[in-house]
């Protein structure tokens, strides 16, 4: 009996320290490296995020869609081989992933892309698309509107992080978001200031390869 007891006790110790275990995913890009956390408040996101990225899913494919303040998205198949000036931000690997919203957009968020409301009532995320926000700053008055619009209540800690260091809030209670950038914000802004066509896209094809590093 003391045997199976050591047993479930190592088993318990083993899954805690799972679910508080910390990784970690690099995305290269001829601007330089972005290192993201992945968080384990959105399990399903992590998961698929690491998925993707261990079969190679994301290698070769585009940061798409470009916006000085706000993000910089990427994560369509189609842009793979997109011609240029092709549209794209309608690819993914054929699935959504359920929605985990409760994280918030401050500067450096990562976050899955999706269908709007009227498409996609349930806020189901897209496979395989994701952004990184930009941001820009916003007052405590803007952050009190977006309170009251979206139903949601900002931490001490999340409106001090806002109010010094920017994101995008009215995204806020809408859209996942499953890590944020530990390393390599300069790298985002690089990419976000991309000379762009007039559906955002950057003029010279912006790649990505995507790994899991711990």
């Amino acid at each position: 009996m003391k045997n199976i007891g050591l047993i479930v006790m190592v088993s318990l110790l083993l899954w805690s320290c799972s679910q508080n275990s910390k990784t970690h995913a690099l995305i290269e890009t001829e601007y330089g490296n972005i290192k993201v956390e992945l968080y384990n408040s959105t399990p399903k996101h992590k998961a698929n995020f690491i998925k993707l990225a261990e079969e190679g899913f994301y290698d070769s494919l585009m940061f798409h869609r470009v916006i000085p303040g706000f993000m910089i998205q990427g994560g369509d198949p189609d842009s793979r081989n997109a011609r240029p000036g092709q549209p794209l931000g309608q690819g993914g690997p054929g699935y959504t992933v359920d929605a985990e919203i409760g994280e918030v957009h401050t500067r450096g968020a990562l976050a899955a892309a999706r269908l709007p409301d009227q498409a996609n009532p349930e806020r189901k995320s897209s496979g395989s698309q994701f952004y990184i926000v930009v941001g820009q700053k916003f007052d405590e008055a803007m952050l009190n509107q977006v309170e009251q619009q979206n139903n949601i209540q900002y931490t001490p800690e999340q409106r001090k992080e806002y109010l010094e260091n920017g994101g995008y809030p009215p995204l806020d209670g809408a859209y996942t978001v499953f890590g944020h950038v530990v390393e390599g914000m300069e790298v985002i802004d690089k990419i976000a200031g991309a000379p762009r066509d007039q559906m955002d896209r950057p003029v010279q094809d912006i790649r990505m390869k995507v790994s899991i590093i711990d």
